[in-house]
C-alpha cells in the first residue's frame, strides 16, 4: 500500500538486462567446474590436446608441406583456435536453458537472457584458453609475430558470431525434435573437423574441391584469418564479410523460430529436452 514504484526507463531496462546477463555468464561459466581456474585449465588443456593430435597427424601423413610459409605450430592453431570457438559457441546455445527451464520461473529471466549468456560464457572461456596458449607458446618456446591481430580476432569473432547463429537454428528446432537435433548437431560439428579447412588453405584447392568447402562460413574465417595471421598468404577464394551475413541471416532465422517455439511452448516438452 506505501510501497513506492520507481519509474522504469529504458535506460533503467537496459542496464538492468546487462546485469542479469553477466550474472547468468558468471553462472554458465562456473558450470563446468566449481573452480572458475580448474575449469579454464580443463578447457586449455583440451586446445593444446587438439593441437598436439594435429601436428602429429600432419607429420606422420606427410601434410606439412601443404601448410603457409611460416611458424607450422601457428598455422595448426589458427585452425584450431577457430575451430574451437565456433563449435563450442554450437553447443552452448542448444545447451541452453529452454523456456520450460525451472530458471524461467522466475521473472526477470528469459530465454534470451539465457541465449546471451551461453554464448558470451563461451566466447569468453575461448578468449582466456588462447590468450594463455599463445601467451606460454610466445614466451617458452618461440616469439609470435601477427602481422594484422584486429583482422584475425575479427575473424575469430566472425567464427564464434556463426556458430552462435547455427546454434540458434538448432535451439529453434530442438523441443521439436530433440532427439534429430541432437543427431544433427553432432553430424554438423564432426563433419566440420573436414569441412572448415583448417587442414588446408583454400589458394591449394582446385575449383572441383573448393565448391565443396565454400558454403562453410567456418572455412571462409580460417581461410581469412590466415591471411592476417601470416605475410606470405593472400587468401583469393574466401570473403571476410560472407561469415557475417550467414550469421546474421541464421540468428534472424534461429530469433524467430526461438520465438514461435516459446509461444507454443509445453511443460512436457522439458522430458525431451
Amino acid at each position: 500500500m506505501f510501497q513506492s514504484q520507481a519509474r522504469k526507463t529504458t535506460t533503467r531496462t537496459v542496464f538492468g538486462m546487462l546485469e542479469l546477463i553477466y550474472h547468468s555468464i558468471v553462472r554458465d561459466v562456473r558450470k563446468t567446474h566449481r573452480n572458475a581456474l580448474v575449469g579454464l585449465a580443463m578447457n586449455i588443456l583440451q586446445t593444446v590436446m587438439l593441437v598436439l593430435t594435429f601436428y602429429a597427424m600432419f607429420h606422420l601423413l606427410g601434410m606439412r608441406g601443404n601448410a603457409i610459409r611460416g611458424d607450422f605450430l601457428l598455422y595448426i592453431m589458427s585452425g584450431i583456435f577457430l575451430f574451437q570457438c565456433h563449435t563450442k559457441a554450437i553447443s552452448a546455445v542448444v545447451g541452453s536453458e529452454g523456456p520450460t527451464s525451472p530458471m524461467m520461473q522466475h521473472a526477470p529471466m528469459n530465454t534470451f537472457i539465457a541465449i546471451c549468456a551461453a554464448a558470451v560464457s563461451t566466447l569468453y572461456l575461448q578468449l582466456l584458453s588462447l590468450f594463455c596458449v599463445l601467451f606460454i607458446y610466445h614466451v617458452v618456446f618461440t616469439p609470435l609475430v601477427v602481422q594484422y591481430p584486429i583482422g584475425a580476432m575479427a575473424m575469430l569473432l566472425a567464427a564464434w558470431l556463426s556458430g552462435v547463429g547455427v546454434g540458434m537454428v538448432f535451439l529453434a528446432l530442438k523441443p521439436w525434435a530433440p532427439d534429430v537435433v541432437k543427431i544433427l548437431v553432432i553430424i554438423y560439428t564432426r563433419g566440420s573437423m573436414i569441412a572448415s579447412g583448417k587442414m588446408f588453405v583454400a589458394n591449394s584447392l582446385p575449383a572441383s574441391m573448393l565448391v565443396l568447402f565454400d558454403w562453410n562460413p567456418l572455412f571462409h574465417t580460417i581461410d581469412q584469418a590466415r591471411g592476417y595471421i601470416f605475410l606470405h598468404y593472400n587468401p583469393h577464394f574466401t570473403s571476410s564479410t560472407y561469415p557475417y551475413f550467414v550469421a546474421i541471416g541464421l540468428l534472424m532465422l534461429g530469433m524467430m523460430g526461438e520465438f514461435y517455439t516459446r509461444k507454443s511452448v509445453s511443460q512436457s516438452w522439458s522430458a525431451g529436452n
